[in-house]
């Protein structure tokens, strides 16, 4: 071998050196979910079903089904929401839906919320969460409930706790899915007393 294979490379001086680009800030819009959401919408929600225990959905969302989900939140005034890039790219979505079907749980909710696997660990999560109780709260809401999974879901626990929701409770193996047991943490924010 060459001695000079053996020597260290040069550095042009600071002067020389090209300026790094920053890269650009993220950033998003926060509104109201539109019919013509709902095709990313279920591609987004479809990537969790396929390779995620967050969601105890074993078959992928079909249109129709979306849809009737869509109309009947939106019938109901709930709030359904969505994050989208400034080059419209739909990055997320949130809303809530019934806490159960009994008439008197109708004021009780239970909050969903998915993000593109490209917008996670951003802030986007924590915006859109802090957006949904503002609506829903304007809509009437009294109490959000949030089931998350016990595994995986950490970083989903410690932001609805940083948004003031309380844990009440635990159930494990309730759900079977990917060939493991999971369990569930139930949360609560009363929204009026």
């Amino acid at each position: 071998m060459l001695e000079e294979e053996y020597q260290p490379r040069r550095r042009l001086p600071p002067h020389l050196r090209p300026v790094p680009v920053p890269e650009a800030p993220f950033s998003f819009e926060l509104r109201t979910a539109e019919l013509g959401d709902l095709p990313s919408i279920r591609e987004i929600y479809n990537h969790y079903v396929l390779n995620s225990s967050i969601t105890f959905d074993e078959s992928p969302w079909i249109f129709p089904v979306l849809r009737k989900k869509f109309d009947d939140v939106t019938q109901r005034g709930f709030p359904f929401i969505v994050a989208v890039s400034p080059s419209g790219q739909l990055l997320g979505f949130a809303y809530v839906y019934p806490w159960k079907a009994k008439a008197a749980y109708r004021v009780s909710v239970e909050n969903h919320i998915y993000l593109g696997p490209a917008s996670t660990g951003k802030g986007l999560g924590r915006s859109m969460m802090v957006e949904l109780i503002s609506r829903s709260r304007a809509a009437g809401v009294r109490e959000i409930i949030a089931v998350i999974a016990d595994r995986n879901a950490d970083a989903s626990i410690r932001m609805h706790e940083r948004l003031g929701f309380k844990d009440v409770g635990h159930m494990g193996r309730v759900g079977f899915k990917f060939d493991r047991w999971l369990g569930t943490v139930t949360m609560r924010l009363p929204l009026r007393k």
